[in-house]
């Protein structure tokens, strides 16, 4: 629901973060390295990509950004560090297809914050589209991303993941009041959402006392890919269209990326969905057409 007109068609901007997300699983299932070191690369990486235009072109809105504007860049940045250090872990754990589906639950989430403390409104249609949606998703997280349902090993996995999907709702509720409107430009915002996030990480990954650079090349190379890819073209592109849409529809256009996820890992890692995980990325997608359409 666009509230002004952008250059670009925020629907195509979603198009665009919804397939590069879709990725990120993926990447992250090719790398060898502990999760945090994933995590915090691929951030640092976005951050020192994004960080030189942001203060060459924007260096006049981030000397007028207020204490409360900053801090509240700081809180996105804390719960986006959150997001990715239980949801890189959950992938550890248990599939892609019901990890990137439980986390993808923050449509839930969202809606319930947005409505107390954004004061949006949400129409009826929005939360039928939400509910299809979530009932899409409880089938493919019992399909598990392959024929069968969780098992025991899985279930830390996908309450990691669940833990993820509550700390990028926060992510995108504070971006949503902070962007809407343009009310932060948004390079300045994601570099400080950017530098926080990486800073947190770094915190996390030496209390685990995790070595930082002995890696090989092949760990660098995917670190770098998920930065430009899930982390610019995806976040990234995300904070963008939150200027100019409901964070509730972008929330549930997210919905896209365990269906994107899945058929990556049936194409490029070998895990072949069951029927449960196919129907339920049908039902995913009628969700989102349901919500987005006005």
């Amino acid at each position: 629901m666009a509230r002004d007109s952008p250059s670009v068609p925020p629907a195509l901007g979603l198009l665009i973060a919804v397939g590069a997300v879709s990725t990120s699983a993926i990447l992250i299932r090719w790398s060898n390295a502990p999760s945090l070191i994933k995590a915090f690369y691929r951030v640092l990486f976005t951050t020192v990509l994004l960080a030189p235009v942001a203060l060459l072109r924007y260096r006049t809105a981030f000397s007028r950004l207020t204490v409360r504007d900053a801090l509240g860049a700081g809180i996105a940045g804390f719960a986006l560090a959150l997001h990715f250090a239980t949801w890189f872990e959950s992938l550890e754990w248990t599939s892609v297809a019901a990890s990137v589906t439980l986390v993808q639950s923050q449509p839930l989430f969202v809606v319930i914050g947005a409505a107390l403390l954004l004061e949006e409104h949400v129409s009826t249609r929005t939360t039928v589209g939400i509910l299809i949606a979530l009932a899409g998703m409880v089938v493919m997280s019992v399909g598990g991303g392959g024929g069968g349902g969780p098992t025991a090993l899985s279930v830390y996995g996908n309450a990691l993941a669940v833990v993820g999907a509550v700390m990028a709702a926060g992510y995108v509720l504070v971006g949503r009041a902070l962007r809407h409107g343009e009310r932060i430009a948004l390079l300045p915002y994601v570099t400080i959402v950017y530098a926080v996030c990486a800073v947190v990480l770094l915190v996390l990954l030496r209390i685990e006392q995790l070595p930082l650079i002995s890696y090989p090349p092949r760990e660098w190379l995917l670190f770098l890919g998920m930065a430009i890819g899930p982390g610019i073209l995806g976040h990234t592109v995300i904070n963008w269209a939150l200027a100019h849409v409901e964070s509730s529809v972008v929330s549930v256009s997210l919905l896209g990326e365990p269906v994107g996820s899945t058929v990556l890992a049936l194409v490029l890692l070998g895990e072949f969905p069951g029927v449960a995980t196919v129907v339920g990325g049908t039902v995913v997608l009628s969700g989102i057409v349901v919500t987005s359409h006005r």
